[in-house]
């Protein structure tokens, strides 16, 4: 079952002014974001896709999965694309102690920037919480560290199973607009829905002269 809207309320923005909704801007501009690759085929894919529109994005990734697949993870910031911690083990902020969620989060940073400064790119401040669950306490001692914490405006809802392709691809058509920050996965999970909705949502939005940038 889905536990949260396909739009991110108002009143959930307004409670929590700290974290990054979405983008202002008077352009035509959309927010691609991929959660929890770097994985086998599917992360390719999607850079591949992107690739087709000039399209740069932000991926969310996972430390153990960059460790597992450097070579991807590489691609990505070979491709131009920005780089998100999504902590080592994708572990739930709601389930766990705050020390024990910096010191993942951490353990994942350690990971990312060693890669990126390989590359000579710069190293990446941006967080977004597994499953969107993150306590008040976890939040605070994040800004205060320098990380900026990205939600979203638009969820796919791509993970779903019991969704059909054609509705995970409504849900981004219908919901987005200029400065929506956007959900997907790269995943194995998702890659039906994902690999289905991702080309439709690049060409629609292609055609109405809207540009894809990374955060």
């Amino acid at each position: 079952m889905k536990i949260a809207p396909v739009k991110t309320p108002i009143v959930a923005k307004k409670m929590f002014p700290n974290y990054v909704w979405d983008i202002a801007t008077n352009n035509k501009e959309l927010y691609l974001t991929f959660d929890d690759g770097p994985t086998p085929q599917i992360t390719n894919w999607t850079l591949d896709t992107l690739k087709q529109y000039n399209a740069k994005a932000t991926f969310f990734c996972i430390g153990n999965n960059v460790e597992k697949h450097p070579d991807i993870f590489e691609n990505i910031i070979r491709d131009g694309h920005t780089i998100g911690n999504h902590t080592q083990n994708h572990i739930k902020g709601w389930k766990t102690k705050t020390k024990d969620y910096i010191e993942n989060i951490n353990q994942a940073q350690v990971i990312i920037d060693s890669k990126i400064a390989t590359h000579q790119s710069p190293i990446s401040n941006l967080f977004r919480p597994p499953y969107g669950q993150i306590t008040p306490k976890q939040g605070k001692k994040l800004l205060e560290l320098g990380y900026k914490i990205i939600m979203w405006d638009v969820l796919s809802f791509d993970w779903e199973q019991d969704i059909s392709e054609e509705k995970c691809l409504e849900n981004v058509i219908s919901k987005s607009k200029s400065g929506s920050i956007i959900v997907f996965h790269d995943s194995v999970k998702a890659s039906r829905n994902m690999m289905y909705a991702l080309p439709k949502v690049l060409k629609t939005f292609s055609e109405k002269g809207y540009i894809f940038k990374a955060i």
